[in-house]
């Protein structure tokens, strides 16, 4: 295995604004090999996409799980992998530090932490207590030999809260804090996304929703890092129900084109 200090350097390092790190989110260690044979640098773990693994909606995974699973697509490759710890499974600083602590006995590079709270009727933490969460989440990744790279999410676009001015307010709180990285998801207009980077002084991260900008115009905006979140893995579904979907209504096989491929792929990762 790699020196984990320097994959977590080295993960670091490959957040150059204007040439954005291609980050896909496998959701097993298979997706992970393929992925890293395919070419990408880096890998993060996607927090929807596992919990469709195992037959749940997103949210639904608890710590422990979610840990296991980083460590193993940590395992899986000897790229830097970062892991979605979603809201770090705790409403308090000192629970939020507690995972942290975790997630770095996983061996990872990086992870990322939300201010989400799911709850519909409260959605987002209060920024006072949102920016303590990432404080603690930083104290952790960042005391020790091995620098965690920590993104802090801010994520009002996502939950009915397009509020562009407050979402900046908070990630400029979260770099004040401690994060390595900011993320605002659900982010589709450029120019918002252009003067959220001109606002900022870290990396940001854009993920890949319907409607976001590609991938050339997001590096002419500065964006540093482009990830997917669960598309890639509900990509994968949504093939297995189209394959599904003709073979009992039609009773034909075109599904074999590309279910040649992947047991191509497969065999060469």
């Amino acid at each position: 295995m790699p020196d984990h200090a320097a994959t977590a350097r080295r993960f670091l390092e490959l957040h150059r604004p204007g040439r954005p790190l291609l980050l896909p989110n496998p959701w097993d260690q298979g997706s992970a090999r393929l992925l890293a044979w395919l070419g990408f640098e880096a890998l993060a773990t996607t927090s929807s996409g596992f919990a469709a693994t195992l037959g749940r909606l997103d949210g639904s995974v608890t710590r422990e799980e979610a840990i296991g699973h980083a460590a193993a697509i940590v395992a899986a490759t000897e790229l830097p992998v970062s892991a979605d710890l979603e809201a770090g499974f705790a409403d308090d600083p000192a629970g939020v530090a507690d995972t942290l602590a975790l997630a770095l006995g996983a061996g990872l590079a990086g992870c990322s932490v939300e201010d989400f709270t799911g709850r519909g009727d409260d959605p987002i933490y209060d920024p006072g207590l949102a920016a303590e969460r990432v404080r603690a989440a930083a104290e952790v990744a960042h005391r020790g030999p091995v620098h965690l790279v920590l993104t802090a999410r801010a994520e009002n676009h996502l939950h009915g809260r397009p509020d562009l001015a407050d979402t900046i307010a908070r990630l400029q709180a979260y770099q004040e804090a401690g994060a390595d990285v900011l993320y605002a998801p659900g982010l589709r207009s450029l120019d918002d996304i252009r003067r959220l980077v001109a606002s900022v002084d870290r990396p940001v991260n854009v993920l890949t929703v319907a409607g976001a900008p590609p991938v050339a115009e997001l590096a002419a905006a500065g964006v540093a890092r482009v990830s997917v979140g669960g598309a890639f893995a509900f990509a994968a579904l949504g093939a297995v129900v189209e394959a599904a979907t003709e073979l009992r209504q039609a009773g034909t096989y075109g599904f074999w084109q590309h279910a040649s491929t992947g047991r191509t792929a497969a065999g060469s990762a």
